[in-house]
């Protein structure tokens, strides 16, 4: 585990904390205020999790939320947690992506993660 990046976080990235779970700014954003919610105990994905865990990281969410609302003014935000290899996840540690959306960010946000890939049936929401 000591060769984890999110085992090993420096102290000053800490935006906030709590007992299970710290936010991060993503070292590489996909927006201003992309940040990562990442569990303080090392294991691989969500579905791991304590119910306690959980709990803490929907907290910080809602504290980076309040935060970045204040700072970044965006207009939306996307929420995304990656569970191995094939979904995208490259750091086997668990982290929840928070994602502030703009305005004029994207030509069509319709659909948000659905345009991640071709839809097995069109979206028309």
């Amino acid at each position: 585990m000591s060769e984890c990046i999110f085992c090993n976080i420096n102290e000053s990235e800490i935006i906030v904390e709590n007992r299970y779970a710290v936010a991060i700014l993503d070292h590489f954003p996909v927006n201003n205020g992309h940040c990562l919610i990442i569990a303080k105990r090392h294991f691989a994905n969500f579905f791991e999790a304590t119910e306690e865990e959980i709990k803490a990281i929907y907290k910080l969410m809602h504290e980076v939320k309040e935060m970045f609302d204040i700072q970044y003014e965006p207009a939306g935000y996307n929420i995304g947690i990656n569970v191995g290899t094939y979904a995208g996840q490259t750091i086997n540690h668990l982290h929840v992506h928070l994602i502030p959306r703009y305005i004029g960010d994207v030509d069509d946000p319709r659909g948000g993660v659905r345009n991640l890939k071709k839809a097995l049936v069109e979206y028309d929401g």
